[in-house]
């Protein structure tokens, strides 16, 4: 991928899931995880996130009922943060994650407001 792309990419990717966070994935990235992590970094963050046609906040909802249907708690909490940090608020995560309950049953509802719980509790304690 071009230099500006990745750049772009990276951009996208730390203004909605944070510093913090892309600093960390990539600081724990080994040699195997890198070439997967530039190639999901300039991908879905630079050629799909990017984008027109949608704002990030409803990106950030799909994200929400896309992952709590996989059953993908480690990227869920990713996103719940990058959602909260696109300006979705708490309860606005609480509804998306209570929509997902009829189709995708309660076991996955369940488990998505469990992890959002975590998420809303590390933030107040780090407040």
């Amino acid at each position: 991928m071009s230099n500006d792309l990745h750049e772009k990419a990276d951009a996208m990717r730390r203004s909605v899931l944070g510093d913090a966070h892309v600093d960390r994935s990539a600081a724990h990235a080994d040699a195997e995880a890198l070439p997967l992590l530039n190639v999901i970094t300039d991908f879905a963050w630079g050629d799909v996130w990017t984008r027109p046609g949608l704002e990030k906040k409803t990106r950030s909802f799909m994200n929400l009922a896309m992952l709590t249907a996989l059953n993908r708690p480690r990227e869920l909490r990713v996103h719940i943060r990058g959602a909260l940090n696109n300006g979705i608020s708490r309860d606005e995560i609480r509804e998306a994650l209570l929509h997902t309950f009829p189709y995708c049953g309660a076991p996955a509802a369940l488990d998505a407001f469990h992890v959002a719980r975590e998420v809303f509790d590390e933030i107040d304690a780090a407040d």
